[in-house]
This record gives C-alpha cells, sequence and structure tokens, in this order.
C-alpha cells in the first residue's frame, strides 16, 4: 500500500456503509417486487385451469351422485296402515289338487279307449274310481302315471305333466297296477331296499320305512323269502309296500286288495285311509264295500266316459244303494236312445 495515499475518516467510511445498506435494501425490494408480480403472473396464468379443474370435478361428483341413485332402489310408496290378522300354519295345505286328468282321450287304431276324460282329486282326499271291465279305469291310470301318453289331453301329479316330467312325478307317485310286476328272483326286504335306494332314501330313512311296512302290511314272514314262492296276496301287499316305500303324496291303486283276505283287506284299507289323511288316493274297485269304507267321492267311467263325479252319499240317491246305483249306470242303453 502506498504510504503516501491519503487514509479516509471514519465519517468517509460511515456514508460508504449507509450507501451500501441503502443500495442492498433496494435491491432486495427490487427482488421482493419481481418474485410478487411472477407470483401474479402465475396466479393469473393458473387460474382458469383450476377453475376447469373445479367445474369438471364438480361435474363428476354429480354424475357419482346420479349413478347412486339410480342403483338405490327405488323407496316403495306408502300404504295406509291396516290391521292384519295372524297366519295360523297349516301342516299340509289340505284342499290343493295332486292329481288333475284334462280332457283325457286314447285311441288304439279304430278303438276308444277313453274319451275327454276330466277330474281331480285334492289332498285330504280318498276317491274311488269305478266302472265296470272294459270302461277304462285301467288306461286313465296308466295315462295319470306316465305309463302311455293320451292321444289327446293332459295329465299332472302335484302340478308337473305326468309325460313330459316323469322323473318330478315318480318322486311324488306311488303306483300300484293291477297284477302289478315284481321282480320274482328277490325278496321282498331286497326290493323294498333296491327300490328305497333307486328312489333317494337315505340309509336311515329307508330302515326305518321297511321296518313300518313290514309291520304295517305284515310281511315280517315272507321278507326273506323270494317273491316267486309268495301266494297273491302276499305279493299284493309287496307290492303296496314298494309303492308307499318313498312315501309318495299321491298314491293310484288299481285293485289293491284284490286276492286278499278279510283280514288283510281290512288291515289294507287301515292303510289307506290312513295314508288319505294328508295325501291323495285314487283307486280302482269292484268291491262296492270298500267304497263306503275308506272312499270320500266317486269317479264312475263306463264305456270310456265319465258318467258321475260325486259324494259316495250322492252316488247311493243315484239307485238308492251302491250296488243299484252300478246298476243303473251300466245298465246298456235302449234301442234308439241317444248317448
Amino acid at each position: 500500500m502506498d504510504e503516501t495515499q491519503p487514509k479516509p475518516s471514519d465519517d468517509d467510511v460511515g456514508e460508504a456503509g449507509a450507501e451500501a445498506a441503502a443500495d442492498a435494501k433496494d435491491d432486495a425490494a427490487q427482488d421482493a417486487d419481481a418474485k410478487t408480480d411472477a407470483a401474479t403472473d402465475a396466479a393469473v396464468k393458473d387460474a382458469p385451469a383450476q377453475d376447469d379443474a373445479a367445474a369438471d370435478a364438480k361435474e363428476d361428483a354429480a354424475k357419482d351422485e346420479t349413478a347412486k341413485d339410480e342403483e338405490r332402489p327405488a323407496r316403495a310408496p306408502e300404504l295406509p296402515k291396516t290391521e292384519i290378522s295372524p297366519v295360523v300354519p297349516r301342516r299340509s295345505a289340505p284342499g290343493e289338487v295332486l292329481i288333475t286328468a284334462r280332457d283325457l282321450t286314447k285311441y288304439y287304431r279304430g278303438f276308444v279307449a277313453v274319451r275327454d276324460v276330466s277330474f281331480e282329486v285334492r289332498r285330504g282326499e280318498v276317491v274311488a274310481f269305478l266302472g265296470p271291465n272294459g270302461a277304462g279305469k285301467s288306461t286313465t291310470m296308466k295315462i295319470l302315471t306316465g305309463v302311455i301318453a293320451p292321444s289327446r289331453g293332459t295329465a299332472e301329479i302335484c302340478g308337473f305333466s305326468s309325460l313330459e316330467q316323469r322323473i318330478e312325478v315318480a318322486t311324488k307317485l306311488g303306483y300300484l297296477p293291477e297284477n302289478g310286476p315284481l321282480y320274482e328272483g328277490m325278496t321282498p326286504e331286497a326290493l323294498l331296499r333296491f327300490l328305497g335306494a333307486a328312489r333317494g332314501l337315505g340309509a336311515e330313512r329307508l330302515e326305518r320305512r321297511i321296518a313300518q311296512l313290514r309291520d304295517q302290511l305284515q310281511l315280517g314272514s315272507v321278507m326273506a323269502k323270494s317273491i316267486h314262492k309268495l301266494s297273491r296276496g302276499f305279493r299284493q301287499r309287496v307290492g303296496l309296500a314298494q309303492a308307499l316305500v318313498h312315501e309318495p303324496d299321491v298314491l293310484i291303486l288299481d285293485e289293491p286288495t284284490n286276492g286278499l283276505d278279510p283280514n288283510q283287506i281290512r288291515e289294507v284299507r287301515r292303510v289307506i285311509r290312513t295314508f288319505g289323511k294328508d295325501k291323495a288316493v285314487l283307486l280302482s274297485t269292484h268291491i262296492l264295500q270298500e267304497v263306503e269304507a275308506v272312499c270320500d267321492r266317486v269317479v264312475f267311467i263306463n264305456e270310456g266316459r265319465i258318467v258321475f263325479t260325486g259324494s259316495v252319499e250322492e252316488l247311493k240317491d243315484k239307485g238308492e244303494t251302491l250296488d243299484g246305483a252300478f246298476a243303473a249306470f251300466t245298465r246298456p242303453a235302449k234301442a234308439g236312445a241317444h248317448a
């Protein structure tokens, strides 16, 4: 340093510091103003985008709310309050139709076996299907059970078509045809086990049913014998047992007491009456005393046509007795008479 150069005085130093501080303050103020201007410009530029985003969000929220309203089930209109009586449960819905024949007709070449046969059997009814030999009873029963198809008309068991819904019908129906076929090489016990398993009965339920039917139908002495060795009466009871093994809702019996002795007839009648309390039974028979003993109603067929439907008492009124009524309905038409 040049020692000849004069040193600045304290006043000069103070003034210089003040000027520097003032310049720094001005620079800071300018920087702050620049930042403020930049922030303002950015805010101005971003404002439209933010407004658009807010509008889009609001629109999306409105759409979501509309969608929720559409998904939300409509509120049912309020109905005036009324007093409702308590529902009393019924054990088995008595009175519903379980067997329906509607305009059943069957042709065999030029022969008309049945024509326009119509009737119903309801739950809790045992109905006798009466008529002379060849009147069409067995043909009608075969149509109802799905064994043969009608030429015209419909048959239903528990609301299922006997022609088109055979599996459903089989679960609801027990059928004993006249001279019902049995597997003669089997014992009654083996037959019931086989048919019960085929119908889907579990092991425990099947054991219970076999024991019940053995006692009800007095089959204990022949359960281990081959069926081909049994008398006609025992074979008939085995056939009835196979019809009942799965506890069906409907029982159709073609001459169920045929070949039975008086004690066996009485027991079979008791089984039919018990079954008919909350099921539907249709049975054909030539034993008019059986009609009085077990039946609630009669359907009478002659020459393929239904000629009477009504109670046993109403049938009696047609001929004073059941024998008289049977004779009246089966008497050949006089020459020149119109059917």
